[in-house]
């Protein structure tokens, strides 16, 4: 039977948690969450376990995240399942805090994040969202000096974002972005699907289809505003409400006019009900 994990709630228990984990100048990843853990995650955990002798999971609900609007206090929270992940994952140790600990009274410091964070792509639908995920991380960071840090491609500007932080205040932390864990019918593994009713479930993969579509077009020289155009309409019409459908530089997030401008990701968002969704991939 594998060992349960570690956990630690308070900063001093995480020092010495850590301290112990390096005894034997081990490495150490980090794979921060908000729990509600599921394959993806796991897929995480596994490749932090290829780059790091130990590994570290951080489930924390950040508020700092979530506009007054959204979903915090339903966010789903499914501790004893999570461990039970966990500990059939080996992690090492658990990283909990509560939300006092994270910011305590008086705490008055948030991170600006420009570059990547102001693409207009989710910081125009969510304006607070970059500042709160980079203030967090940069705690976690900081807390837990791992060597390397893994992020899942899925929230894929939040991935540029974090990962121009981490180099712009020489945090000596390396961010890895792992590939998108998809269902069989290639819905994008999040811990949101649970809100999706089974209508919705089963129309929610042509997110997918549309985007691996429109990179087949545009690898096969289609003109770029026409089938990004074409897109959007094919998820309009299966009654999505659309925040974005781009094609952006994949690296900078930057606008483009043509695949030659790249490398080149395809970014969407949109609701269907209440659910709201987000989907990448690469041209």
């Amino acid at each position: 039977m594998p060992r349960t994990p570690a956990v630690a709630r308070t900063l001093p228990a995480l020092h010495r948690a850590l301290e112990s984990l390096r005894a034997r100048r081990a490495t150490v990843a980090l794979v921060p969450t908000m729990g509600a853990l599921h394959d993806g995650h796991l897929a995480l955990v596994h490749q932090a376990k290829r780059r790091a002798s130990k590994v570290v999971v951080s489930i924390f609900v950040n508020p700092a995240q979530f506009a007054p609007h959204e979903d915090f206090g339903s966010y789903p929270r499914t501790w004893k399942s999570d461990i039970a992940r966990l500990t059939e994952a080996r992690v090492d140790l658990v990283w909990n805090p509560d939300v006092g600990t994270m910011y305590p009274p008086g705490f008055a410091t948030r991170l600006l994040t420009e570059g990547p964070a102001t693409a207009g792509l989710e910081d125009r639908f969510r304006p607070h969202f970059f500042g709160g995920v980079a203030t967090v991380v940069g705690k976690l960071f900081t807390q837990c000096r791992p060597n390397v840090a893994l992020f899942g491609q899925k929230d894929y500007q939040q991935l540029k974002v974090v990962t121009r932080m981490a180099a712009d205040l020489d945090l000596g932390v390396k961010v890895i972005g792992v590939p998108i864990v998809r269902e069989r019918d290639g819905l994008a593994m999040s811990s949101r699907n649970v809100y999706l009713s089974v209508e919705q479930r089963a129309v929610a993969p042509m997110l997918h289809g549309v985007m691996k579509n429109a990179a087949k077009r545009l690898r096969n020289g289609d003109d770029l505003e026409t089938v990004m155009a074409d897109g959007a309409r094919t998820i309009g019409d299966a009654g999505f409400a659309l925040d974005y459908f781009e094609a952006r530089h994949a690296e900078t997030l930057a606008p483009i006019r043509s695949i030659k401008d790249g490398p080149v990701r395809l970014l969407v968002a949109a609701k269907i009900g209440t659910t709201r969704l987000i989907d990448n991939i690469g041209v």
